[in-house]
């Protein structure tokens, strides 16, 4: 296994920055579960998460990244199978079939199913001869994407099968995107979505048009959404305070320690909180960024741009969803959310970014 000079060497900024968002998400979801019997633990069960996703940051730095690239054929093969897995006998919550129970937890592998798309994807665009993408390439690299996009969206999960096309957009912009491509790649689209759109459950149909308009509904479809907003407006400038916000303490405000724990957050925290959080994440993207910049290798310049897409779709889709600018689609707030798999699952990416940074120094 390749070394590197020292732990000097590591990208502390990126470990501070990871810590200080995910103790404001403890703090906001402490605050909105706290007199709630069913979810009292849940800010100590994400500190325990948290613990977890340390560990696991810690060895994804240690192994290096040009082994793991190696694996990407069993990696991949392995995630169809859990995937296909998870459809056919996974544990049902809500209605949607998304755990596989291991132990007393319960692992969402469409998560962890990130992780080998960015490697699929690295490996795979690394490994191209010549300047552009060739069509027959890109069309390749998209099946391979769509089968466990396809598998994750049977769950039914629209929000998480979302989560893995800027993945795949970055890195077919950055491996030399054709404008024909680009032409013809919007054409799929538009073609494809009427019949990704009819295949959908009629929950995630009505959530996909309701935020449109939420008043038409505001007591079925559109509840969540004007929720959300007034949440947010009640924050103002300063926030009501920990514990403080009444939307979120009277339990107007829906799933507020997961989904919509950005509108949580804004209610409590107010304008200049939200300014602060937000400003975190941009600094968070913003070191990864430059840790793509200083990758050794094209593979690890894959590696870190799509993590940095990953993590600002997260971000965008959660907070546009939640001042009602983007359809409901339960994608969480990257260390901020409550969830055991996410949280791990970002963590092992942002030990990824490490691994490709401290290769960097490899002779």
């Amino acid at each position: 296994m390749a070394q590197y000079r020292s732990l000097r060497d590591f990208d502390w900024v990126i470990l501070i920055l990871t810590l200080v968002i995910s103790a404001a998400g403890v703090l906001q979801i402490y605050s909105a579960t706290h007199d709630t019997p069913k979810w009292e633990d849940a800010w100590w069960k994400q500190v325990v998460w948290i613990f977890l996703g340390l560990v696991l940051m810690w060895v994804a730095t240690q192994i290096d990244y040009h082994s793991l690239l190696g694996q990407v054929p069993v990696l991949y093969a392995a995630t169809v199978a859990l995937l296909l897995g998870t459809y056919l006998v996974g544990t049902v919550i809500f209605g949607s079939r998304r755990w596989i129970g291991v132990g007393a937890f319960k692992l969402q592998v469409s998560e962890f199913a990130k992780l080998v798309i960015i490697l699929l994807v690295a490996r795979y665009l690394s490994e191209l001869k010549g300047d552009s993408l060739e069509g027959k390439e890109l069309l390749k690299l998209a099946g391979l994407i769509g089968i466990p996009l396809v598998l994750v969206l049977r769950q039914p999960d629209l929000g998480t099968s979302l989560t893995y096309t800027p993945v795949l957009a970055v890195g077919v912009f950055l491996a030399g995107l054709r404008w024909k491509q680009i032409a013809i790649a919007v054409l799929a689209f538009a073609l494809a979505s009427p019949i990704v759109y009819f295949s959908l459950q009629d929950y995630q149909k009505a959530r996909l048009v309701s935020f449109v308009d939420p008043a038409k509904d505001p007591k079925g479809k559109g509840y969540q959404v004007i929720q959300s907003k007034i949440a947010i407006g009640q924050g103002e400038m300063w926030g009501r305070g920990v514990t403080k916000g009444s939307q979120t303490q009277l339990r107007f405000l829906p799933v507020p320690h997961t989904d919509f724990i950005f509108s949580a957050f804004a209610e409590e925290h107010g304008f200049v909180g939200v300014v602060v959080i937000l400003g975190l994440y941009f600094l968070l993207l913003m070191q990864i960024v430059q840790n793509a910049q200083l990758a050794p290798d094209r593979a690890g310049l894959y590696i870190c741009m799509g993590i940095a897409a990953l993590l600002l779709f997260h971000v965008l889709v959660n907070v546009g969803m939640a001042v009602g600018r983007m359809p409901v689609t339960g994608i969480p707030l990257p260390l901020m959310s409550s969830g055991g798999s996410n949280t791990l699952s970002m963590y092992l990416m942002l030990g990824l970014v490490n691994n490709v940074r401290l290769r960097r120094f490899v002779n």
